[in-house]
């Protein structure tokens, strides 16, 4: 005699929201009809975090202190004791997507550290003007030896909104070198632990190049990157860990020169 069980949510993309009710039905298929004690569906909802395999032995605390945080737990009963019949049964359920007590319903992500396991939230612009020469670069060893460069630009906004496009513009007034290529990085860092001590991962996810060559002096190069939807989130700060994002702007001269320039952004879901 073989049983088989099976969860289907009615939802096609099984996108829900706090507040929302996630239904479907358990579908249990067998040949014969099949004796059971009753039967009950459990909805977990939880935050797990874990140190990167180059952290492990620095913080022995962590794993005794930080257990996966629990934001969702409903159970319900769907079927009383008896006996399920031959073939296919269809028993239809339907879960409240309330949390526990005082938490936050964060959106599902997969990161480094952090894994969410099931927030909208307000937008306000935050434009940003910038210049790059070889006076305002930091950790730089023989800042003699650089070529003289001019580099303005304008990020339309750092506070963004995680399903519109990062935008701005890269403008090179003047550089000595020629130009390589001209990049745009885009870094996520998580950020973990407890009281007794904290790891931090920064992991390159999307990198873009927008500019080819040595650029016209003078010449207005657009910037535009598309966050990518499975290794972004909104921006995260909790007590035990944190997911955050930057933006580098990178310039690679001919000379063997990088010139990197960093933004943090906050990501938001409007």
């Amino acid at each position: 005699m073989g049983t088989s069980l099976d969860i289907k949510i009615k939802r096609a993309n099984k996108v829900y929201h706090a507040g929302e009710m996630l239904s479907g039905v358990v579908v249990i298929s067998s040949k014969d009809s099949v004796q059971h004690q009753g039967m009950s569906l459990t909805m977990e909802g939880t935050v797990n975090l874990q140190l990167s395999a180059k952290s492990v032995g620095v913080f022995e605390a962590f794993y005794n202190s930080v257990k996966p945080i629990q934001i969702i737990n409903s159970t319900i009963e769907m079927v009383k004791p008896g006996k399920f019949p031959s073939g296919k049964t269809e028993i239809p359920f339907e879960f409240p997507l309330h949390v526990k007590g005082n938490k936050v319903l964060y959106e599902t992500y997969h990161g480094v550290f952090v894994n969410i396991q099931p927030q909208k939230g307000k937008l306000t612009p935050s434009p940003v003007d910038f210049t790059i020469t070889p006076e305002t670069l930091q950790n730089v060893k023989e800042r003699a030896l650089l070529p003289k460069f001019l580099i303005r630009g304008h990020l339309n906004s750092t506070n963004c909104a995680i399903t519109q496009p990062l935008t701005g513009e890269l403008v090179v007034e003047h550089s000595d070198a020629a130009i390589r290529s001209i990049e745009l990085q885009l870094v996520r860092v998580e950020t973990c632990g407890c009281a007794e001590g904290y790891a931090r991962d920064a992991t390159e996810i999307q990198n873009i190049q927008i500019a080819d060559g040595d650029v016209c002096r003078s010449l207005s190069v657009p910037i535009y990157m598309v966050f990518p939807r499975l290794f972004t989130c909104p921006t995260l700060e909790t007590t035990n860990f944190k997911v955050e994002f930057e933006i580098n702007v990178v310039v690679l001269l001919h000379a063997d020169h990088l010139i990197t320039e960093n933004f943090p952004l906050k990501l938001c879901r409007t």
